[in-house]
């Protein structure tokens, strides 16, 4: 059955406010129409976040990505705190995605994006957040890519990796990469780096 012929309905019945920070929380009161066609009325809480944007720059014509490595405190509970990951940044309401990929490539690794291609877009947490990702990849020059970067204004303590392709996918399977974007754009490149190459190729 196709998914285009359900027509489930949900109210809003109270959104009370409960913090607001960097991020902003709140406490939904909904009533949705369950799949046997009944209602039922749930209390969540919700952290409202920006959209943001994630873009995995890629040097196809040299076979390597560049990732950045940063402190995350999320992941506190792991061994290693320190995550290998996507350059990434939040929307600001006057910009669209592919901005936020450019002005957070200069940013956080040093390197200016060519050619963008949309990956996906995806809810990474919609159990609790409304964020929405905007996953890209991006074509760049690697050589000489390093450093230390990020913006001390924000708190950014970011170290910049060019990382061999094959190297990226095998971190990928071991685990050493551990987020969802970096995942999710990797694993796609391994699937589609072919078909990118031919894109990118005949794309003036």
């Amino acid at each position: 059955m196709s998914r285009d012929t359900l027509n489930f309905q949900h109210t809003i019945d109270q959104v009370e406010h409960l913090y607001e920070g960097f991020y902003r929380m709140d406490r939904y009161t909904l009533t949705h129409q369950t799949f046997a066609g009944q209602t039922l009325t749930i209390q969540r809480e919700l952290m409202d976040r920006h959209d943001a944007v994630c873009v995995l720059p890629l040097d196809l014509a040299e076979s390597y990505v560049v990732l950045v490595e940063q402190f995350r405190v999320g992941a506190l509970r792991l061994a290693n705190p320190w995550l290998l990951e996507l350059v990434a940044g939040l929307i600001d309401k006057d910009e669209v995605p592919e901005q936020v990929a450019r002005r957070e490539a200069v940013e956080e690794a040093g390197v200016e994006l060519g050619r963008l291609h949309p990956i996906t877009q995806y809810l990474p947490s919609p159990g609790g957040t409304n964020e929405r990702v905007f996953l890209y990849v991006g074509e760049v020059d690697s050589r000489g890519v390093g450093g230390i970067h990020g913006l001390d204004e924000e708190g950014e303590d970011i170290r910049v990796h060019r990382v061999p392709l094959e190297q990226a996918f095998a971190w990928c399977r071991d685990g050493t990469i551990n987020n969802a974007a970096s995942l999710i754009a990797l694993q796609w490149v391994q699937l589609n780096l072919e078909w990118l190459t031919d894109h990118w190729s005949a794309t003036p």
